[in-house]
């Protein structure tokens, strides 16, 4: 296993990251501003101001962006459009104005750090629960729910019959089975490598973003 550092975010708080077909989207906790770059060099293409808020999770499906929104970030001053303190919220967000198109709470509250497309559903990281819920965007309807198997679950990447789900603070990367949860692989990044938080994945490559250190990186497999 390697860890290639590509290079740094537009901005210093990266927490969120997703390929589409236009380039790399990258969100930032404090600003809250999602970016599109060029992920061959970085370069930012196009920015939007976001409503979303201490976000922590970003994916793309239905021609939109989905933000995992956390209520108000100890960055910057509260905002009326935030989230409810220990309630997260999920907003759908037009790519090219940034205007919040729907918004609907977490499945049980608590705070949420992960969110990942996947087949005309959404799978977000529970944290109250220490669980993954699969739910319905139309609605929010939770659909199925999976255990992970340690704390602070983040970034999440659908591959095969599984989920790659990030644990930030234990610097591991467990690919869980979709039907039920069980372990199927597991990734360590330790120190000195940038700490992972959220995922994204590339012709079967893993890239992870670190919210710290501002660096955007890929997985060898």
């Amino acid at each position: 296993m390697t860890v290639d550092v590509m290079f740094k975010a537009p901005e210093p708080y990266p927490n969120g990251i997703q390929f589409t077909e236009e380039g790399l989207w990258v969100v930032d906790q404090k600003s809250d501003r999602a970016t599109l770059i060029d992920a061959g060099s970085g370069r930012p293409i196009r920015s939007v101001e976001t409503e979303s808020s201490n976000t922590s999770g970003l994916t793309w499906g239905d021609g939109a962006l989905w933000l995992a929104a956390n209520g108000a970030s100890v960055h910057r001053e509260a905002r009326p459009a935030d989230a409810p303190k220990g309630m997260g919220e999920i907003l759908k967000v037009d790519s090219r104005t940034g205007r919040t198109l729907a918004r609907y709470p977490l499945p049980g509250g608590g705070g949420v750090h992960g969110i990942e497309w996947d087949e005309e559903t959404l799978w977000l990281t529970t944290l109250k629960s220490k669980t993954l819920t699969r739910v319905d965007p139309a609605d929010f309807r939770a659909l199925h729910v999976i255990p992970v198997p340690l704390p602070r679950a983040h970034g999440l990447v659908r591959e095969g019959e599984g989920i790659w789900c990030v644990h930030t603070s234990d610097r591991v990367v467990v690919k869980l089975d979709v039907r039920n949860g069980r372990e199927l692989d597991r990734i360590a990044l330790p120190a000195p490598h940038p700490e992972p938080h959220c995922l994204t994945a590339r012709d079967g490559q893993l890239w992870y973003c670190d919210a710290t250190s501002g660096e955007i990186c890929r997985i060898g497999r």
